[in-house]
């Protein structure tokens, strides 16, 4: 059990790192900043370095904090095994979600479906995170954009862009990693710096070998961006997760980047931003977490 546990993980891990290029890179690469591969290969090692040497806290919470009592290595495949399956899901139809809060559900729906319980003090915490994170987004966005408006920058922006997709690359390694090897901490198998590294590791192999077709969908079709808001968002939403995971919490990238790009499209006028794509997001935000709870019950009552 614990074998698969492992190499669900890992599979996890690669799935995550496919499904967020499009979050740390797209952006830099639809402004011609940086190249496609050029893009991945940038975000592949800066993602494993995050994964193994920021995410501890991250780890622990998601490894012990979230249930009334730890998993077992039975249950855990089951939170993994769903989280998985539903974030290729996603990936599979290039729809960005929060693989933390498809993560997290999937341990809720398994805790409650097994007796485990639920620490809801935990849950209250993540979820006034989630909720401030995009809201602090899209102000910090808008402020900021009109900031580098001022700001005689010139050519130099590209290479701001690139530095900052480099930080967000940083800090999904070190923010997401734990969905995937909070398990491995949890049940004891590795130790939060050998569980980060593995799960780094998952991370790269899936930026490189499947992330070059999901760099488009959020660089593409949520607001019609130049430069400087991109840079303002992608700077934004680097701060608001490495802020989050400075406290022992994690949240969503994707959150963090479309609240970014909102408030610099609102920097620019309502007319930048496409709403029907940014309620078709919303919407896979919310199918996502539904999912998880649903299927981790599911399952989850299978190994009780």
């Amino acid at each position: 059990m614990t074998a698969l546990l492992i190499v669900l993980a890992i599979g996890f891990a690669w799935s995550i790192g496919a499904h967020y290029t499009g979050a740390v890179m797209g952006m830099p690469h639809a402004l011609r900043a940086i190249g496609a591969w050029h893009a991945l290969l940038l975000m592949a090692p800066l993602a494993f370095l995050g994964a193994t040497f920021a995410s501890h806290a991250v780890e622990q919470r998601v490894g012990s904090g979230l249930t009334g009592h730890p998993l077992s290595a039975s249950e855990e495949v089951v939170v993994i095994g769903v989280a998985f399956a539903v974030t290729t899901f996603f990936n599979r139809f290039r729809m960005p979600t929060s693989t933390i809060q498809i993560l997290v559900f999937s341990v809720v729906g398994v805790a409650l479906a097994t007796g485990t319980g639920v620490s809801w003090s935990s849950i209250e915490h993540l979820i006034g995170v989630w909720a401030a994170a995009p809201a602090a987004a899209i102000v910090l966005g808008f402020l900021l954009t009109l900031a580098l408006d001022r700001l005689p920058l010139g050519g130099r922006i590209g290479a701001a862009l690139v530095a900052m997709g480099a930080c967000a690359a940083f800090a999904m390694g070190a923010n997401d990693v734990s969905n995937a090897s909070g398990a491995l901490v949890g049940t004891g198998t590795f130790s939060p710096l050998a569980a980060g590294a593995i799960g780094g590791a998952g991370i790269a192999l899936g930026v490189l070998t499947w992330g070059k077709p999901l760099l488009r969908r959020v660089a593409f079709e949520i607001v019609v961006v130049d430069r400087a808001m991109a840079t303002a968002a992608q700077l934004v939403q680097a701060g608001v997760v490495l802020a989050a995971v400075a406290f022992g919490f994690f949240t969503s990238m994707n959150q963090a980047l479309v609240g970014g790009m909102a408030g610099a499209g609102l920097a620019r006028g309502r007319e930048t931003v496409h709403l029907s794509t940014l309620f078709s997001i919303l919407q896979g935000w919310v199918l996502g977490p539904a999912a998880s709870i649903a299927a981790g019950y599911v399952f989850g009552l299978l190994v009780r």
